[in-house]
């Protein structure tokens, strides 16, 4: 029998090391091309030239090295949120899914449904911008019966509602002050100012208005809340009433917002009326409300603005009655009536054809108020990364300690300015889904739900613990003794 001939201790200790342990290698190397093995296997017993790092050590992929590293220790420090004691029953009531681009970096419970809170809106806006458009408007108009004589209506003036959801008198608008950050800021949340009406009604030659304003706000149905909302939402000025028609979210008196319009195109009639006269405008007593005939003429016109803006203010402001009319306009338009069943069909099935996973939500409303709404943070994520950089999405997406209802969170941590996110809180649950910039790479995405936590400071501080452990990340870096030495 031929003995098998062993080569050299030193030169299996030279192989193990280059592959596996590289960094345990001495300076010069020892491995395949160089050291012991490289003298044994030279022509004429004189060493080839080799390069300084082995060709298969690990030093020639150190995107890998610090990949799995930084990867190890953002599974740990998950996993450690996620056990934190103060959880409780929310602990085994919680998702959380991690992904860059196509890469899986860490999934718990991804498919299991929990109760979304406004990360429902994510899903509404990306089928509101699908089947509306991004450059879409809402057009509240004022119609006549008959045109205008001599700067004469001789009859009501219709307003028709378009489902403007950010149709807002200029007063309303300033109470969305910036108090979110520092230091806090006047400004108003975008919207389509309800004066510019009466000033395009003016600038049309109207001067007299015999038969008053009537509100139509027929376009939708004259549902204004969900049954299975908490009262509770309505009184603390979280959602107005639902309608084609509504001016300043339907809020009679909002500072602060507690006084609702029991008929929001009645109020919107009563406000355009006062607008009118305050311009010379001689107006008679309002009207109520009704439809305008279909053979009325306009007479002016007020575009919203674009959908994908009204898109991004939702998410940023977390904007409750944007939702709700966005899915009544779906329905409206592509559903064959403006309710919210007709638009949540047609947005079911406009996310299943996008290859959505459908099956792992279920939602009774828009806004994610109501607690029966379910949804898995894999569906969920599967939206966020179906957005481009430069979309609605991404761009109504709250940043932390810079805009909307992050503006005061992470403050001091490596999560500012680099975390966006859309946040969701309702009695119990808590939620947290977007994207971190990578400086040298595609951002991380992820998504986070947790249902059944015993009071809201607890599940704020588990969002918390989770965002900066993904800022974090990568947190093993590329240092000089790791990568090729010489060539």
């Amino acid at each position: 029998m031929r003995r098998r001939t062993l080569p050299p201790r030193s030169v299996v200790f030279g192989v193990i090391t280059a592959v596996s342990l590289p960094w345990l290698a001495p300076a010069g190397g020892v491995g395949w091309a160089g050291g012991a093995f490289a003298t044994a296997v030279g022509a004429g017993g004189a060493a080839p030239a080799s390069p300084a790092t082995p060709v298969l050590s690990l030093r020639r992929v150190p995107g890998l090295i610090t990949r799995w590293a930084s990867d190890a220790r953002l599974r740990t420090s998950l996993n450690a949120a996620l056990a934190d004691p103060a959880l409780g029953a929310a602990a085994g009531h919680a998702c959380v899914v991690v992904r860059q681009g196509s890469r899986r970096v860490y999934e718990r419970r991804p498919t299991d449904q929990f109760i979304p809170a406004s990360n429902m809106k994510l899903l509404v806006a990306a089928g509101a911008l699908a089947r509306l458009g991004p450059q879409t408007q809402l057009v509240t108009e004022a119609r006549a019966a008959q045109p205008p004589a001599n700067g004469v209506v001789a009859g009501p003036l219709w307003v028709v509602g378009g489902g403007d959801p950010l149709l807002d008198t200029n007063d309303f608008a300033t109470t969305f002050t910036k108090a979110d950050l520092l230091p806090p800021a006047v400004e108003p949340r975008p919207h389509t100012a309800y004066e510019a009406l009466a000033d395009r009604i003016r600038d049309a030659g109207i001067r007299q208005i015999q038969g008053g304003v009537v509100g139509d706000d027929t376009r939708y149905d004259t549902q204004r809340f969900i049954p299975t909302w908490k009262p509770a939402y309505a009184a603390a000025g979280e959602v107005g009433p639902m309608g084609a028609l509504v001016v300043n979210d339907g809020f009679t008196r909002f500072a602060p917002r507690v006084a609702i319009a029991p008929a929001p195109a009645v109020h919107a009639a009563d406000v355009l009326t006062s607008l009118l006269k305050a311009r010379g405008i001689s107006v008679g007593a309002p009207a109520g409300q009704g439809p305008a005939p279909k053979t009325a003429t306009v007479v002016a016109s007020l575009p919203s603005l674009p959908v994908s803006q009204i898109v991004s203010t939702m998410l940023r402001e977390s904007d409750n009655d944007a939702a709700e009319d966005l899915v009544k306009e779906i329905g409206a338009r592509f559903g064959g009536q403006g309710t919210t069943t007709a638009g949540l069909s047609v947005l079911r099935a406009t996310l299943q054809s996008s290859r959505l996973p459908v099956e792992q939500y279920a939602a009774v409303d828009g806004s994610g108020l109501d607690r029966s709404d379910r949804a898995s943070c894999a569906v969920v994520l599967d939206v966020l990364q179906a957005t481009q950089p430069g979309d609605a999405i991404v761009a109504g997406l709250p940043v932390a300690t810079r805009s909307g209802t992050l503006g005061r969170r992470f403050l001091g941590t490596p999560a500012a300015g680099r975390l966006r996110a859309k946040t969701g809180s309702l009695e119990g649950v808590v939620s947290l889904s977007g994207l971190v910039d990578e400086p040298n790479g595609g951002p991380l995405a992820f998504a986070m739900l947790v249902n059944d936590v015993s009071r809201d400071a607890v599940g704020r501080a588990a969002e918390d613990r989770v965002g900066v452990a993904l800022a974090r990340w990568p947190e093993v870096v590329l240092t000089p003794d790791l990568g090729p030495v010489g060539g």
